[in-house]
């Protein structure tokens, strides 16, 4: 399985445009139709709904979706002190780079009398989603636990798909309690979304719902967050991604151990490799069929890197306009002089800069968030923070000084667009005052 190679220069704008084209996601008709009736029968019947169709999609027949203490307790001795030790060193350093986030207050006196404020105040209740997929995700359950203890949301619950014998995975639970997180229940797929925004007699309503899933959990996301009655999104979520930018000096094993370690996450994602050298070029392809061979997730590698490229740049500064254009949800700057080149890159949802920062280590406990925006909403949205669980209010206090000044500038604005109600209701003041 080769990754194809193309060159940059020789490539006409039609041509880059669909070099550039990420793998279409699987939203095809049926999966929104299908998300459209799940989501449908959780708002109409509840937890008979969740039962049904949780016996349907999951196989299991749940009694009770909230994780109990004794399963957590249970949960807690499945896992190894080595590993119960990477996750307390995962949370740790989240929380020492995300506790930086939390934003202060503003105070601004614009003129005498006019004071205006912001305050922040977080969410009032928040859903954690974390997909089971073809792998469990206990960073999932750490990255979105963290800033959301830190943003201090008054309640917090947690959805992750029970396994054929009606238990969660143990590295989740564990990873969600050390981090905070004590309700917590087992469900999944769009039904958990729907539970969530909606409520049912035992899964609580929340405001906002947090986390990546696969196709159905996707289209339920965007159902809900449609609905006023419903709950409101983190960002629109698509397959993983990376893009690794190398130049003569870079390492082709350790490139091609960074895209193989994003190609299996799943079939449909999506790693591109851009260059400034044309051996190189070569050589990442080699390392790419020789590493793929070692790997216990091969199968799915390879049909990732089906969607996968190497594109071979005239000169460094088109390659980071490649990644710009692309703006991927992760970025490897894998060249000389690494740290001069952050500066040009703009749409990014993650940056990881020279030879020693492989993507892996954002994904599980440098400190940084792994939620981050896919399929180009890099371009426009940002990763997951202490403030995506916040709201900011404003406040403005006048003094009666403070009204005089504004006051002939408010009534003027106000006549300029014919609203004679806002002139009044400071003229009115004004006068009673004089």
């Amino acid at each position: 399985m080769r990754l194809s190679i193309h060159k940059w220069a020789e490539l006409d704008e039609p041509q880059r445009l669909t070099l550039l084209q990420r793998p279409a996601v699987s939203q095809d008709e049926s999966v929104r139709e299908t998300a459209e009736a799940i989501v449908a029968a959780v708002l109409a019947k509840g937890d008979e709904a969740l039962v049904d169709i949780t016996q349907q999609l999951d196989g299991v027949l749940m009694s009770n979706f909230r994780v109990s203490g004794e399963e957590l307790d249970t949960s807690g001795a499945q896992i190894s002190a080595g590993d119960l030790a990477a996750i307390d060193l995962a949370i740790a350093n989240v929380g020492k780079f995300h506790e930086q986030q939390l934003p202060g207050a503003i105070s601004v006196e614009t003129m005498p009398g006019v004071l205006c404020e912001r305050i922040s105040q977080a969410l009032d209740s928040v859903g954690l989603y974390v997909p089971a997929g073809t792998a469990p995700l206990p960073s999932t359950a750490i990255m979105l636990a963290v800033p959301a203890i830190l943003a201090n949301c008054p309640r917090i619950i947690l959805c992750t798909p029970p396994g054929p014998d009606g238990t969660a995975d143990p590295a989740v639970l564990v990873a969600a309690a050390r981090a905070g997180i004590t309700e917590i229940y087992k469900i999944g797929g769009a039904q958990a979304i729907a539970a969530m925004a909606y409520g049912t007699e035992s899964i609580p309503k929340v405001r906002k719902i947090f986390g990546p899933g696969n196709a159905w959990v996707t289209a339920a996301k965007t159902i809900v967050s449609a609905d006023p009655h419903g709950a409101t999104i983190d960002m629109p979520a698509g397959p993983s991604e990376l893009l690794v930018i190398g130049d003569q000096a870079a390492s082709a094993e350790f490139i091609a151990a960074d895209l193989l370690s994003q190609a299996e996450h799943g079939v449909d994602s999506q790693v591109v490799f851009v260059t400034t050298d044309p051996s190189l070029a070569n050589r990442v392809q080699a390392e790419v069929d020789l590493q793929l061979e070692q790997l216990s997730r091969a199968e799915i590698a390879a049909a990732a890197l089906e969607n996968s490229v190497i594109v071979i740049a005239p000169d460094r500064e088109s390659a980071i306009d490649i990644s710009n254009r692309y703006a991927p949800e992760h970025l490897i700057l894998h060249v000389e002089k690494a740290r001069d080149a952050v500066s040009s890159v703009r749409n990014a949802g993650s940056v990881f800069v020279g030879q020693w920062s492989p993507e892996s280590v954002g994904d599980y406990c440098s400190g940084t968030n792994h939620v981050l925006p896919t399929y180009g909403y890099a371009a426009t949205y940002s990763g997951l923070g202490v403030d995506q669980f916040m709201r900011q209010m404003t406040v403005q206090e006048l003094s009666c000084e403070g009204l005089q000044s504004l006051g002939d500038a408010v009534i003027r604005l106000a006549g300029l667009e014919g609203l004679d109600a806002h002139a009044a209701a400071v003229s009115r003041r004004l006068v009673n005052e004089s």
